[in-house]
């Protein structure tokens, strides 16, 4: 079995990172739980609604508290030793973050 493109590259992260990232994706997990069991319980729409834009912008904080991570370290090591290719990397990834 062939790894795709993506699953090639590995990053360790530091135990507060991880533990922060983690948490927050409990929480969002936890959200959409809550999204479900509304709409199995026959919720008002607009009450579900609400519900499912508070996870757009918990995900939207995961993925800025991401970013922020990637650019720090990934980014800032590969540009420290000479491998440029790293920012058209990330010109893609904001591409596809910005759609």
């Amino acid at each position: 079995m062939s790894e795709c493109e993506c699953c090639k590259k590995r990053k360790h992260r530091e135990e507060s990172e991880y533990r922060s990232l983690i948490n927050r994706l409990n929480r969002i997990e936890g959200q959409v739980r809550g999204i479900k069991s509304m709409l199995e319980n026959e919720a008002y729409c607009t009450d579900i609604l609400t519900q499912v834009s508070a996870v757009q912008a918990a995900l939207g904080a995961f993925s800025k508290e991401l970013l922020s991570n990637h650019i720090h370290t990934c980014v800032a090591e590969n540009i420290r030793r000479g491998d440029d290719s790293v920012i058209d990397e990330l010109v893609v990834t904001l591409q596809k973050l910005m759609k």
